[in-house]
């Protein structure tokens, strides 16, 4: 049998090569690359009813999230114990009362993921890409504390597709509390130039943001300031001096479309894709998002998930270059907000 998580690493180490002004050369969105990196130590006891049984079929029942395969492929990796011994034998036999501490590691490979029926807004569809418009709320990729009920699931369940595809054709990520347009893919050919369009900025991705305070300053503001993970709070990403610190560079456009006491409407262009990057260079400018507690935004007008939404989504279709652009309406909690803080959308909301 292939070594699954040889593959898996090897899918996350070897991101494809980048053409294009500004590209790194294997730059891909660093939402997508931490997820890869985190893991979780789950630690289960056996009981009766699987005395004497298998340690994969064990694990398989007890970790639903997973299939019984990948299960199987950690074990063989070296990421199972069983009453402090480590285990690499799937066919190990358990006794009832046996602590088993099993380290779950996210993936690429589809098939380590359980298929979940959900409903999905699909704004367009073809055999290579779909677009979604997600809803707050919904994670995106399966990770530690969030393994089951993301949008890979439900890709997993619409689409037979998806299952031949790493990360079920999955390119960037929207934070679990952002709203807004997704592209995935549907072929092998779609999902490699789609990862390098990304990486050589060759998609628009455009944001709306309701933000506290009036705006300062001019109304348009290209912030150039690298990200990296905050020392204080490993939980926060951080504006960082690439002198003294580890980070990569970012670039953020900010367009204000309105203005009040009460706070500010502000479009956000994406010039490069790190983690919770609109939302630090906001708070970097003093005006985090409404309810962004993460990053010193605070619950009002209504909002309790941060004020952010994947407006707009503008790339030329990765087969046959045809170009494509698509809008998504502002979800009812936000358009709520902003009538709360007596901002509306402005009749021409296309960006330059």
């Amino acid at each position: 049998m292939a070594n699954l998580l040889n593959q898996a690493r090897s899918i996350i180490s070897t991101p494809p090569l980048a053409k294009g002004p500004g590209a790194g050369a294997a730059e891909v969105d660093d939402e997508l690359a931490d997820e890869a990196s985190a893991s979780e130590s789950r630690t289960l006891a056996v009981p009766a009813t699987h005395h004497g049984d298998r340690l994969d079929r064990t694990l398989a029942a007890l970790v639903p999230e997973f299939s019984r395969n990948y299960l199987s492929q950690l074990v063989e990796g070296g990421a199972a114990q069983v009453n402090g011994r480590a285990i690499t034998k799937p066919a190990h036999k358990v006794r009832a009362a046996d602590q088993v501490v099993i380290e779950l590691r996210p993936t690429p490979m589809s098939q380590a993921f359980v298929p979940q029926a959900m409903p999905l807004a699909v704004v367009y569809e073809d055999e290579h890409l779909a677009v979604i418009d997600k809803p707050a709320g919904l994670v995106v990729h399966p990770a530690p504390g969030h393994w089951s009920g993301t949008l890979l699931n439900g890709l997993l369940a619409r689409d037979d597709k998806a299952r031949q595809l790493p990360r079920a054709g999955i390119v960037h990520r929207l934070d679990k509390d952002t709203s807004g347009l997704m592209v995935v893919a549907r072929s092998r050919p779609a999902m490699d130039a789609l990862v390098a369009r990304i990486a050589a900025r060759e998609v628009r991705r455009e944001y709306l943001a309701l933000a506290h305070r009036a705006w300062s300053g001019p109304a348009e503001r290209e912030v150039d300031a690298a990200i990296g993970r905050d020392p204080r709070n490993r939980l926060r990403m951080a504006v960082v001096d690439l002198d003294r610190g580890a980070g990569k560079p970012a670039q953020t456009l900010f367009q204000l479309l309105q203005n009040t006491e009460q706070g500010c409407l502000v479009r956000c262009l994406l010039r490069t894709g790190r983690t919770h990057q609109i939302r630090v260079h906001m708070a970097h400018l003093g005006h985090p998002l409404v309810a962004d507690a993460l990053y010193g935004g605070a619950p009002a007008a209504g909002l309790t998930r941060q004020a952010l939404h994947a407006r707009r989504l503008a790339f030329a279709h990765p087969i046959t270059g045809q170009a494509l652009d698509f809008s998504a309406p502002l979800p009812a909690d936000l358009a709520a907000a902003l009538a709360a803080c007596g901002l509306t959308m402005p009749a021409d909301d296309t960006a330059t």
